[in-house]
Formats: structure tokens, sequence, C-alpha cells
């Protein structure tokens, strides 16, 4: 418990009398936080601390790592900028050692400036000067993060695209040199790389590859791609939003628990331009910002996170996962968050031109290479929508193509009025693409009318398709019932399949294997949201903590 003694030994509390500090004492939470804890992290609701013991550090998060800005120390306070301007937290605040802090809510500490127009000016003061100078937060806001590598590579190279996409993904800060962009010479720091060796990426401070592996990237740049053990408790397939979710709940409740991603974390929500109606982002989040957040969340709660790793099979019944390279993980449990890939649009051209103007999927990253272009989206669902929407703010036009007779049926209401307040985006109804033309990239497409049978040809600076995804299941071993289409059956379906030999049902989200659980996209399920991803992720840690307490029982 804060004590009135305590507070007055706060510098900016200094002037207040006993009856305020008393008062104080009263609503302030005293927080006790071991080494590496959060009083405050990066984005927190606004609130005012003060040091009481130990040492706190001001952190921010670059490329996924912290970087400390400052410290404060006892008679210190810290959260002078969020509660002056009614903001967010813009750094974050974590104990350097043991350290005991206080923590005041706005409207206490409102009630307390009423009394003592002092303390509101001293806070006011030290907010300003946290705010301003190179070292504020006006000047990191100004500085931009040091790239970590420098690429070059052609703009429609797809291998280049590629690797820009995977440096993004995992949140690797990265200048671009185009080579026929001037100056880029200069930029290098000598020649240019021969056509033929491109792309390369140079680390800074490190090596020059060229035409790199993403597993040799994510070994530079010091990503994950090497177990530190060979048990945990729960093997995670996928780090989509199911995965990262399971990750965090799983870490955060004491299981070790492991990632295994073949790509980039994200998944297939990583690739979405903008999600309107995910819960708790009012003005939206783009797909690569929601994984990117849930990416750090996960690692800084201690989960493991291996990315560039392929699990070629899974042994049922010792729940072994043999990824490539000969390396065996060992889960007591394990949960496929695995997702789904995009479906291929097979016609004429689009595989040659996929990767130089031809997308699947709409990350944010891909604006730079529409401006000013007339761009096409095929679909009619919200993954289409939300790209249209994003792109038109950068293209000179952006045309839907849709088989059907309009968007109403497989488009959110919102969406649909959105998109008609945008003079620049068009919708072509009952036409289907017949054709992709171009020699470097990306030039006209063919479109057809259904009704009519008229072919068109349309000048196209770029190509996004959301034609729905397919289940890539049939790495799994024969004791998981799939449905039909390869989607795992998990619960109720599991049980009616044939294949479950337990007394017991099933859990909710448990495949035909006990202790082996699914989750997100690639279950069979009608729901395919972000949103039900993210909390099908979380339940699958419950029915984990569920399974291994039966398990623990039956041992006993």
């Amino acid at each position: 418990m804060v004590t009135a003694d305590e507070i007055r030994a706060i510098k900016v509390f200094e002037c207040l009398d006993e009856d305020a500090c008393e008062r104080l004492a009263r609503v302030a939470a005293d927080l006790n936080l071991v080494p590496g804890e959060f009083a405050a992290e990066e984005g927190a609701e606004r609130a005012l601390f003060a040091v009481l013991h130990g040492r706190i550090e001001a952190t921010r998060n670059v490329d996924g790592i912290p970087r400390i800005l400052g410290e404060r120390l006892p008679g210190d306070v810290f959260g002078e900028v969020p509660i002056s301007l009614g903001t967010f937290f813009p750094v974050g605040f974590r104990a350097a050692e043991q350290t005991r802090v206080m923590r005041i809510e706005p409207q206490d500490y409102h009630s307390v400036a009423a009394v003592a127009p002092a303390v509101a000016e001293e806070i006011g003061k030290l907010a300003s000067h946290r705010m301003s100078g190179s070292r504020g937060l006006q000047g990191l806001a100004a500085a931009p993060p040091p790239p970590r590598a420098t690429v070059v590579g052609h703009r429609w190279d797809a291998r280049c695209s590629d690797l820009r996409r995977f440096l993004d993904r995992n949140q690797i800060t990265f200048r671009w040199l185009t080579p026929d962009a001037p100056g880029a010479a200069d930029e290098w720091g000598g020649p240019l790389p021969a056509d033929d060796d491109l792309p390369v990426i140079r680390v800074v401070g490190g090596k020059t590859v060229v035409r790199p592996h993403f597993r040799r990237v994510a070994e530079l740049l010091g990503l994950g791609t090497e177990s530190e053990a060979a048990d945990y408790d729960t093997v995670i397939v996928g780090a989509g939003p199911a995965g990262l979710a399971a990750a965090v709940y799983g870490a955060s409740e004491g299981l070790r628990a492991i990632v295994v991603e073949r790509d980039a974390p994200g998944g297939q929500a990583g690739t979405s331009s903008r999600i309107e109606n995910y819960l708790g982002f009012p003005s939206g989040v783009s797909g690569d910002e929601l994984a990117s957040r849930a990416l750090q969340q996960a690692r800084r709660l201690g989960a493991e996170i291996l990315v560039t790793r392929e699990i070629t099979r899974i042994d049922a019944g010792t729940r072994q996962v043999h990824l490539d390279g000969g390396d065996v993980l060992r889960g007591r449990t394990i949960i496929l968050a695995c997702g789904v890939s995009w479906r291929q649009l097979a016609i004429e051209g689009c595989d040659r031109l996929v990767g130089k103007g031809i997308s699947y999927g709409a990350a944010r990253s891909e604006a730079a290479n529409v401006h000013g272009l007339d761009v096409h989206v095929i679909g009619a669902g919200n993954s289409a929508g939300q790209a249209a929407m994003f792109f038109s703010t950068h293209a000179r036009t952006v045309t839907i193509l849709c088989r059907g007779d309009g968007l109403e049926k497989s488009m959110s209401r919102y969406l649909i009025d959105q998109l008609a307040t945008r003079p620049n985006i068009n919708v072509l109804t009952h036409t289907q693409i017949a054709a992709a033309h171009g020699d470097a990239s990306l030039e006209t497409l063919d479109v057809t009318n259904a009704d009519t049978g008229e072919t068109t040809r349309l000048e196209s600076g770029g190509l996004f398709i959301f034609i729905g995804a397919d289940a890539e299941t049939n790495w799994l071993p024969p004791e998981i019932a799939l449905d039909p289409k390869g989607f795992v059956l998990t619960g109720a379906d599991a049980a009616a399949s044939g294949q479950w030999e337990q007394e017991r049902d099933p859990y909710l989200l448990e495949t035909t294997v006990p202790g082996i659980f699914a989750c997100g996209d690639v279950r069979f399920s009608p729901v395919k949201r972000v949103a039900a991803a993210v909390g099908e992720g979380s339940m699958a840690i419950a029915f984990v903590h569920q399974y291994l307490r039966e398990a623990a029982y039956v041992g006993a």
C-alpha cells in the first residue's frame, strides 16, 4: 500500500498538503514488478506512474526488438505525455530490476490537479520536455528506424517482390534500390551487382548474398530458424492469426510453446490491406500490422517462433514433428493452425506474371507499385472490397471484376457503401478474366462478359486475386480425418468420422488423434474470419490444458 510519505517523496507532488497526499495514497495502485515486466506497454491506455523503488527503462520496439530510450529512477514519474495529451503510451516502460511503482488513474490525477494547479503545471513541463528535442518523442517520430538491410532488385522481378514481402512480414526495416534509380550506385556504395545476380541483399554490418534463399536471409538477420529445445508442451503449426493467438495464450499461461512457420508470420490475413471489422480497432487495421503486433506479443511472452521451416510429416502416435533438414520436435500436444492457400487462377499468362504485376492478396507494401496506374481486383468478398478501398487512394482507377450480378451476396454492407463513395472504383459484373499479357510485367488483361460472350482487352498496371482458398493438408498423417475438400475434422465431426477410438468425446477443436488440435481456416468450419481464427487459437490452448490434466490424471 502506498503511503502519504512515499507520495510526498515524489518530486512533482512535493507541493501537496497532508490531506491531498492521504487522498492520493488511498487511490494509487501499488505495483511490484519483476525484471522485464512492463508497467505500461507501448500503446497502453493513459495513466500516470511514479517510481518508488528500483529502476524503469523506457523502450520502443524497432524491428520487433526493444530499444532502450531512457530510464526513470525513484522519485521520477512517467506517463506525463499520455496523461497530458489524452493519448496512448508512445513508448513502453518496463522494470530493469525488482521495482515498485505506483499508478494513478486519469480521473484521480485530474482531481489532484484541480486542487493543486502547480502539479498540473509541472506535469505539463515534463511532457513538453519529453516531446521536444532530437532525443524526445518528436525526434523519435521524425527519425525512421535505421534499415537493417539493403536490397537491390528490379521492380517487376518476382524474386525481389517475394524477398521484400518476406522482410516486411518479419518486421525487418530495409532500403530497396532499383538498379535504374538515379544515385543507386552511390547509395549502394560502389558498382551495383550484375543483373544475373539480382536480387541481392546486404545486411548492415554483415554479409552480402546474391539470389538469397529465405532461410539464409533469416539466419543473417537473427530470425529464429532453429529450436532451443527438443521437447515442448505444444507445437503450433503455422503463424497466422490462429497460430499466433495460440502462442500468445499458451506462453502467457506457462506452456512451453513453439510456432513453426514455413514462410513468414501473418498467414493469409497478413496479405490483407485493411480489416475494418476487427473488434477493438475502430479505424481498421491492416493484416500485416495485426500480425506484427501479435508476433511481438508472442515473443515477449516467451513463445519461440521458427520461420522458413517446413514440416515434412507428423508421427501421430508419438506426436513427433519432423522438420525439413531432419530436425525433430516432440510435443505433448500439437496445434494445427496451418491455414489455407490462395486458390490459383488458371488462365493464360497468369503464372508467368505472378510477382510482376499479378498478386494473390494485397499487402500494404504493394501500394508503391500501383501509384497512378489502373489496377484490377478479382473477387466479390470482403478481402476484395478492402483491397479496392486501399488501392483507390494510390491507383488512378480500381476495377472490381465480379462473376455474379453484384457484390451483395458475398460482401458486407458497410464495404459496399464505402466503395460507392469512391469515384475511381468501378465494378464490372458478369465478368471473368480470360488471359493476362505482358513482357517484363503485366500490361493488359482480356476479360469476357458472361452475358454477351464478348471479350475486351483492358490496360492494367496490377491484378490482385481473391478467388477463395484451399486447404493444403495432404502432408498430414492418415490418422487425422479430413473432409472431402481437405479441411481437418474436429469435435463432433471427428467423432462422427469413424476414426475416433477413445471412450470420451473429442474436445471441440480436437482432431481424430487425441492431443492434436486444429484451429483457424484449416479446420472444417463455416466461419472463416480473422476474429474467429484468433478466438479458436485461444480456445485451443484451453483444450490443451484439459488434455494435459487428463493425461496427468491417467498417468497417475
